[in-house]
């Protein structure tokens, strides 16, 4: 899964990214880094029958040391030969437009 979730009242896309990236992951990223990948709807990883939609940005590489708020764990996968599960937003969107993009 991606860090992400809700915006607050007021909040566009962009700032919510920018605020979930610090509260979920303790990095602080440069707003004018971040390219929109688009708006991807997919079924939920962890609540059957329900549907995400999120907007995914990109930013180039910081570095991460350990995750924060909810997230539980943090890995680095490889997206042209991951062999763990993946959250089908990651799985049918995101890495699929990421791979054709090499």
């Amino acid at each position: 899964m991606l860090p992400g979730g809700k915006p607050e009242p007021g909040e566009d896309r962009r700032r919510t990214a920018l605020r979930e990236s610090l509260e979920e992951l303790s990095v602080a990223l440069r707003p004018d880094d971040l390219v929109e990948l688009g708006v991807f709807r997919a079924d939920a990883a962890n609540e059957v029958g329900h549907l995400v939609e999120a907007t995914v940005f990109e930013h180039p590489y910081v570095r991460v040391d350990a995750p924060a708020a909810e997230i539980a764990e943090l890995q680095w996968i490889d997206i042209a030969s991951a062999n763990v599960p993946l959250a089908p937003l990651l799985a049918d969107h995101i890495i699929p437009l990421l791979l054709a993009r090499r």
